[in-house]
């Protein structure tokens, strides 16, 4: 029952046509994506389908842009997520992982931005970045996606009254390497990691709550510790994690960094399943990992996140 009742939320939750909003008045600050030729879906007809079903694989994205579903105003809990689509920085799972999350999201009372970042950042290579504020931390193949990330945040607190959004309770979903995205938002908060464009800046780039759906990027390859340079403290807001432990990208994404928040005493639920592998989004199959919407759900209900608790 809980499948078909997650089915139905899927298909009837899209109450009006999104918002498209670019993320910056001109040239992206920051390394810019390696493009070649025009933004297009770069799907192929043998690609491995997803629970019976073709994906969108958005690629050559140069204008990053935020797109904005709102949810019935009858349903609307007043909160919202930024959801960052997956992609090993090369393309963007952009309905997978984006716009069929979003309308889930729409569902359950959310406004959802889904996150249109630059892509192919991956050549740039995944060592410590240089940043305007050097107390901002990322690498460089997630530097550019990261003030993407940043922006649209501030961007969408500059929008909260108009879109009915309590400017406390915005949060960011990420998958895969758009979980690394959302763990770097989170972790970094409010210290941005590009110059003050505009007023529009002077609003909080820091989420209020993250959930980290079969991140990657976020541990060392080797021995699978959290990198270096990736620190939480009393500021980093609650986070909930899901994952397979036989995901090849690595289920220590999940633990290295729940272990941290651990330590640092920020509230935290990880979910680690036996059985999933990686990439399914929220399609469900009959792999119990693919359940993960059902528990995050009572976690932003139990955390207070949708308003009520």
């Amino acid at each position: 029952m809980k499948l078909v009742f997650l089915i139905a939320i899927i298909a009837t939750a899209a109450n009006a046509e999104p918002i498209t909003q670019n993320l910056w008045p001109a040239t992206p600050p920051g390394p810019a994506s390696k493009t070649d030729g025009e933004e297009r879906d770069l799907a192929k007809p043998e690609d491995k389908l997803i629970a019976g079903q073709r994906i969108i694989k958005l690629g050559h994205v140069s204008a990053p842009q935020m797109q904005v579903l709102l949810p019935a105003k009858d349903k609307a809990n007043g909160a919202a997520v930024l959801v960052c689509p997956g992609g090993g920085f090369t393309i963007l799972a952009w309905d997978l992982e984006g716009t069929e999350v979003a309308e889930w999201l729409n569902g359950l009372g959310f406004a959802a931005i889904v996150v249109k970042y630059r892509v192919p950042t991956r050549e740039h290579g995944d060592t410590l970045a240089e940043t305007l504020n050097n107390d901002c931390k990322a690498s460089l193949m997630t530097l550019g996606p990261l003030m993407d990330a940043q922006r649209a945040m501030s961007l969408t607190r500059v929008h909260a009254a108009e879109w009915g959004i309590d400017p406390q309770r915005i949060g960011i979903l990420g998958f895969s390497a758009g979980g690394a995205i959302a763990a770097l938002n989170a972790l970094n908060g409010d210290k941005r990691a590009y110059a003050k464009l505009d007023a529009a800046d002077d609003q909080s780039c820091a989420p209020n709550f993250a959930l980290l759906i079969y991140p990657g990027a976020l541990v060392d390859k080797e021995t699978g510790d959290l990198k270096p340079w990736l620190h939480a403290d009393k500021t980093t807001p609650p986070m909930f994690f899901a994952m397979a432990q036989d995901d090849p990208v690595n289920s220590d994404n999940c633990t290295a960094l729940f272990s941290e928040l651990k330590r640092a005493k920020v509230p935290a639920e990880m979910h680690i399943y036996t059985h999933g592998g990686h990439g399914y989004g929220l399609r469900p199959t009959d792999q119990p990992v693919t359940r993960w919407p059902q528990r995050a759900e009572e976690w932003l209900k139990d955390m207070g996140f949708t308003g009520a608790r």
